[in-house]
């Protein structure tokens, strides 16, 4: 048998990154959610900030768990979405094609998913991708 194994985000490395994520959401004005899983889509760390929507808290968690679930972001979903033999995806309850969820990499192989909610979901998806760069965890 030929198994694979993930790398591991530490509890301390995602907590790191939460803080990224945070200063990220904070440089470009808007109070956000923001979940980060491991390789599993299981929640590694999440906050959501005091006037961050309540909403946002499913949403950030969903975008995580996308961007684990397949190895990359949550916005190239809605191109894949036109396709019919992968339309029906779209019927999954966490699905989340809406740019904000971009996968972690450690040492190239996937580690985990942040999912960040609360502005645009360009806003977003920059946000993410600068938390991850800011600690060399972004392909």
């Amino acid at each position: 048998m030929n198994a694979t194994t993930n790398p591991i985000l530490s509890l301390e490395a995602a907590h790191e990154l939460l803080g990224h994520a945070r200063s990220a959401c904070a440089q470009r004005g808007f109070a956000a959610t923001i979940a980060i899983t491991d390789a599993g889509g299981h929640l590694r760390a999440f906050e959501r900030a005091d006037a961050a929507p309540f909403l946002t808290a499913e949403v950030a968690m969903d975008k995580a768990w996308t961007a684990a679930s397949f190895g990359m972001s949550t916005h190239q979903w809605n191109h894949y979405m036109s396709e019919p033999m992968v339309a029906p995806l779209g019927q999954h309850p966490r699905l989340m094609a809406v740019g904000g969820g971009v996968p972690i990499l450690l040492d190239g192989k996937l580690a985990g998913g942040i999912g960040i909610s609360g502005g645009t979901s360009v806003q977003d998806h920059e946000a993410a991708e600068d938390a991850l760069r800011a600690l060399g965890l972004l392909a």
